[in-house]
């Protein structure tokens, strides 16, 4: 471990109680060792806003996994120069509530996704997250079907060049309200009218949750749909731990039971004064 990764861990953990607690060096083999290999992890960035990238990245590796959601063509340099992967890349999207299901931002979007997914491809990552957009009045087929014929504009680019469309399901009762992908039969049929392994559903433990519940039965039932998954914890969408409903390691083992090899981001916003030892926490529960 040069002395340059020691330092920046070490101003991040300084006046904590998991510094005085556990020391520095013991940080990186602690973890490393507990990891099994069942589960890719990772973490997205704009919950560890209080890091930079690069410090974002530096932690991680002490903790033992290499990949960061939701960073764009503007950070992949610094990735990179850290051997950390972009387990899903965004960039491409208007914004969560203008999406697919409206045809009024079809053209805009075909045109942002037709730009990036090369750039993802060249770049050697694979996951591009998309978003249903809100329902604005729209019925759920109308919005179906405006869906399929935008993403068919764009689904042939991504086959030819191997990157996976991943559409996120979030709720709409407490976070996203009007969101129109707010729960699995919505985003299974749309799986199943566009018929590609590149297009996939970003299955929200939290989101789905709160949305449809029955969590570890729906991911059994779709986890061929599924091509990724974020956790966080319910109520609050803060530390995954004992003070919230959702029990991470079953649907953790749930998940690793269907064969899933691809990744699960930690996407809580930590709450406690040491967000580092929030973040190993949370791997460690979901390290089954």
């Amino acid at each position: 471990m040069g002395d340059s990764r020691r330092n920046v861990l070490k101003k991040m953990l300084a006046g904590t109680a998991l510094f005085s607690a556990l020391p520095f060096v013991d940080v990186k083999a602690k973890n490393e060792m507990r990891l099994k290999g069942n589960i890719n992890h990772a973490v997205c960035q704009w919950t560890f806003g209080h890091l930079s990238l690069d410090e974002l990245c530096i932690t991680i590796k002490e903790l033992g996994f290499n990949a960061i959601d939701l960073v764009g063509p503007g950070g992949w340099d610094t990735l990179k120069k850290h051997n950390v992967h972009s387990s899903m890349c965004n960039g491409a999207e208007i914004n969560l509530i203008h999406g697919f299901n409206n045809k009024t931002y079809h053209r805009k979007l075909v045109d942002n996704y037709t730009a990036m997914i090369p750039q993802v491809a060249k770049a050697g990552y694979k996951n591009l997250i998309c978003f249903s957009g809100n329902k604005d009045g729209m019925d759920d087929e109308t919005g179906l079907k405006n869906s399929v014929e935008g993403l068919k504009k764009i689904l042939g680019l991504a086959e030819k060049e191997g990157v996976v469309l991943q559409m996120e399901l979030l709720n709409s009762k407490v976070d996203h309200p009007d969101y129109m992908a707010d729960n699995s039969k919505w985003g299974v049929e749309l799986c199943k009218r566009l018929d590609s392994e590149n297009f996939k559903l970003l299955y929200d433990i939290y989101h789905m949750q709160i949305d449809e519940g029955d969590v570890i039965r729906t991911i059994k039932q779709n986890h061929q749909y599924y091509g990724h998954y974020h956790t966080a914890g319910n109520p609050g969408r803060n530390e995954i731990d004992h003070r919230q409903e959702l029990n991470y390691p079953a649907i953790m083992n749930a998940i690793k039971d269907t064969g899933f090899d691809g990744y699960v981001a930690q996407e809580f916003i930590p709450k406690a004064g040491n967000k580092i030892a929030s973040l190993r926490e949370a791997i460690e529960i979901c390290d089954v």
